[in-house]
C-alpha cells in the first residue's frame, strides 16, 4: 500500500490536494449470501485481451474480459510510467484475481463466477468513467451478476 508521507514530491502534494467526493446517499445494499451470488471482477489496472485495443489515455472506457481467459492472453497497457507492473507479471491474480474467484466458486463459497469481467484505466478521472460505468451496469445485469469485486490498482 502506498503511504502518503513516504511518497516523493510533487506526487505527495498532488495527492494530498485531491478532492475527496462526498455522497448524499449510501448506495450499499444488503443481499443474498455470497454462496448464492454471481460475481464479476472489475479492475482498474488497464487490462485487456491481446486481441483488444490497448488503453490510449484517460477516456473512461473499459475492456471486456471473458471469464475463460488465460493469464497469457491478458495484457496491461496502464498508461502511468510510475505504475509498477512487477506483481502482474509474476501473478495476474494480484490485479485480476480470476483464479481465486474460480476457486471460490468451485468450493461453493461463491455462487458462480460471471461470464465476463472488466477493466478500466485507473488513472482516469472518475467523472469521465461515469457514462461507461452506467453502460457496464447494464452488461452486469444481463449476465445476472449480483456482486462485483472491485480491484483498485
Amino acid at each position: 500500500m502506498a503511504i502518503l508521507n513516504r511518497m516523493p514530491e510533487p506526487m505527495r502534494s498532488h495527492l494530498a490536494k485531491l478532492a475527496c467526493p462526498a455522497f448524499e446517499n449510501h448506495p450499499w445494499v444488503t443481499g443474498d449470501v455470497l454462496a448464492r451470488r454471481r460475481v464479476s471482477l472489475i479492475s482498474t489496472a488497464g487490462l485487456h485481451r491481446r486481441s483488444d485495443r490497448p488503453f490510449a489515455g484517460m477516456t473512461g472506457d473499459y475492456r471486456v474480459i471473458p471469464g475463460d481467459i488465460r493469464a497469457k492472453d491478458l495484457v496491461m497497457t496502464h498508461i502511468s510510467t510510475n505504475f509498477d507492473r512487477t506483481g502482474f507479471q509474476r501473478d495476474w491474480n494480484v490485479v485480476f484475481p480470476l483464479d481465486r474467484l474460480r476457486e471460490l466458486a468451485g468450493e461453493g463459497l461463491v455462487g458462480s463466477a460471471a461470464a465476463y469481467h472488466y477493466s478500466f484505466m485507473g488513472a482516469t478521472d472518475p467523472a469521465a468513467m461515469e457514462p461507461a460505468a452506467r453502460n457496464l451496469a447494464e452488461l452486469l445485469k444481463r449476465d445476472q451478476v449480483d456482486a462485483v469485486l472491485l480491484v483498485p490498482v
